[in-house]
């Protein structure tokens, strides 16, 4: 397989090291090293300013949600996203599996906690939206099902689901080449049919798709989901 080039967190290109699809990565396996690299660098992530794109994204998601909504940001980071919807009087949680990043979101008010994607302490159907701002590509293909029906079974029915992650053209797994962060971070890039496959499959309806250029070369799936009522 070719290697591909993705542009994360403002830096310039980086490879991909290939990695077979059939290869069976687990979450739990990539859950430590992701926590380590994200605790590291959890301070110099909190001083980014947020790409033109992200804030479009956001908006956009934002004028969805009925006033008052009760929103969960999972892979939440410093609380960029969170204090944005905070401040526009949504009532939000945040989680992120790196405790590092939750005390920046506390020590900004918003409420927040450690927690990893499979596990959702939170009761049945207790958000009125959940957003998810490129978190979801560092899990494996293998565990995705079980972190969609994790995320499906916290969100009431009717509610709306926002996925931001960057596309590919084939399928990889695997950590960058000469990625800043120590340990390499894991990601799994996805095609656009496999990333609405798995929504489908996991019985949400799609509100909207499309894909955002981010330039040279560079894409965001961008994918809003939605609760069926009847359930």
């Amino acid at each position: 397989m070719p290697t591909r080039w993705s542009d994360l967190d403002g830096h310039r290109d980086r490879r991909v090291r290939p990695i077979l699809i059939g290869m069976t990565v687990r979450y739990d396996e990539v859950l430590e090293p992701l926590r380590k690299a994200y605790d590291a660098r959890a301070t110099w992530r909190d001083g980014l300013t947020k790409e033109p794109w992200k804030l479009a994204e956001r908006q956009a998601f934002r004028e969805r949600l009925a006033p008052g909504a009760r929103l969960l940001e999972i892979g939440a980071g410093t609380r960029q996203d969170s204090a944005y919807f905070q401040d526009e009087s949504f009532v939000v949680v945040a989680i992120d599996l790196s405790a590092t990043m939750v005390e920046h979101c506390l020590a900004k008010g918003i409420e927040a906690h450690v927690m990893d994607f499979l596990h959702l302490n939170f009761p049945f159907a207790s958000f009125d939206a959940v957003f998810a701002m490129n978190c979801l590509l560092h899990v494996p293909n293998h565990d995705l099902p079980a972190v969609l029906a994790a995320i499906r079974a916290v969100l009431r029915p009717g509610g709306l689901f926002f996925v931001g992650v960057y596309g590919a053209n084939e399928s990889a797994e695997g950590p960058i080449d000469d990625d800043e962060y120590v340990p390499p971070r894991f990601f799994s890039w996805r095609t656009d049919q496999e990333l609405l496959g798995f929504a489908a499959d996991a019985r949400f309806d799609v509100v909207d798709f499309h894909i955002a250029d981010l330039g040279r070369g560079h894409r965001l799936q961008s994918l809003t989901l939605h609760r069926p009522d009847n359930e």
